[in-house]
């Protein structure tokens, strides 16, 4: 009889932690709160696939800039200065953390660059469309010290694996002929590349169903616990017990690990994105075709397929807050008609979700300190992109196999 899992949580992170382990014939339950997949943060994220985007944000250039930018309320990067313990033991956590920037945006780089081989060959045998394009990610800078900076950053991702090289702004013309404004420079990872989450999770969601999976939507967590070496899992009245638990319940798995008796510091950072509809012709034609992260704003943008243009961006220290403020979508209105000014902003989607973000930046994938108890959680404003290496990485522990032929 085969080992059974139950894999919490229905966002990226868990629908490919669910498929990884279906994939070596374990008897998975994928339980999700919402009744489909990737209805929160898998929702409307930039839709950047970046390994070029590695760095992890420990720095004492991040801590100057959140001190500076703490009095204007469309600052890219918001803390509500308003104290609690969720957010004191994070930001002492984060700060403890700081010796370990090299290290930490070096082990990213690698992890980024090897979940492409996963979710690229999964999307072709399960024939996943997602809006996928490989033309790259362009980072802008507008002033020299942000692009000297920048090939700092480079050389710590080589060390992890990938090549960006930097561009002159003739050149950076030349990559994105529809960009407006004044630049500096920048740096262009032509190995990157862009899709839309919510169609892949959603398409891999379906993916798990055919290879087995029971797909259990519209469940709540309410209780955790061990039992007798195995783990139930309570969902109101019901309940079932479980040879293992994979904890991928982004920002709430914070309060699950704590139920099973692990401390997991996940705090949730809000992002905002818009989807702008490009309806016209002249608005497909001046929208840009590879994506972009503006250094200054810290805004990405990502075409998705012909008609729809993702900008999004910006973190939010402010707790469990999922409200959609007009003054933080402002911004990525004000740059999609300063960087594109020939794209009509009438039809424009707004979202927010909330960042599972862990203080060292890396996300916690492994076991926890009881028998049978995973984690795969804590991906920060990486989820996308790490997600098919951390599910092959906590499904190999799991239920680990011989050779790569039995996969």
């Amino acid at each position: 009889m085969s080992r059974t899992v139950a894999v919490i949580g229905g966002g990226i992170t868990g629908v490919t932690t669910a498929y990884a382990l279906a994939k070596r014939g374990v008897a998975v339950t994928l339980i999700e709160r919402h009744r489909y997949a990737a209805m929160e943060t898998s929702y409307a994220n930039g839709g950047q696939l970046s390994a070029s985007h590695a760095e992890v944000w420990n720095h004492k250039a991040t801590i100057w800039k959140a001190l500076k930018w703490m009095t204007r309320r469309d600052a890219p990067l918001l803390l509500n200065p308003t104290p609690g313990w969720h957010k004191l033991s994070w930001f002492a956590e984060f700060l403890a953390a700081m010796p370990d920037y090299e290290r930490n945006t070096i082990a990213t780089a690698r992890m980024a660059i090897a979940a492409r081989a996963h979710l690229f060959a999964w999307a072709e045998e399960e024939k996943i469309a997602f809006d996928h394009r490989r033309a790259g990610i362009l980072h802008v800078y507008r002033d020299q010290r942000g692009f000297e900076r920048a090939a700092g950053v480079s050389r710590l991702l080589a060390q992890g694996g990938l090549q960006r090289r930097a561009v002159s702004l003739l050149e950076m013309r030349a990559i994105e002929p529809a960009l407006h404004g004044d630049f500096y420079g920048g740096y262009y990872t032509d190995s990157d590349s862009t899709g839309d989450i919510h169609k892949f999770t959603s398409g891999l969601a379906d993916a798990c169903a055919r290879l087995g999976v029971a797909c259990r939507y519209g469940q709540e967590i309410t209780a955790l616990a061990r039992e007798h070496g195995k783990v139930r899992v309570s969902m109101g009245e019901d309940s079932a017990v479980f040879d293992a638990v994979v904890i991928c319940a982004g920002t709430a798995s914070r309060v699950m690990a704590a139920m099973l008796g692990d401390h997991v510091n996940v705090y949730p950072v809000k992002g905002y994105s818009i989807t702008v509809q490009l309806d016209d012709g002249a608005s497909r034609a001046a929208a840009p075709c590879v994506s972009l992260l503006d250094d200054a704003t810290k805004l990405v943008s990502s075409r998705l397929g012909e008609d729809r243009l993702r900008v999004a961006g910006t973190a939010e220290f402010n707790g469990f807050n999922d409200d959609i403020r007009a003054d933080r979508i402002r911004p990525l209105l004000q740059w999609v008609e300063q960087c594109f000014p020939g794209v009509n902003t009438r039809k424009v989607v707004p979202w927010a979700g909330l960042r599972p973000m862990l203080p060292a930046m890396l996300p916690k994938v492994g076991p926890g300190k009881a028998p049978g108890v995973y984690y795969n959680t804590g991906h920060g404003h990486l989820g996308w992109t790490l997600a098919a290496a951390t599910a092959e990485m906590v499904a190999e522990a799991v239920a680990p196999s011989s050779s790569a032929a039995d996969r």
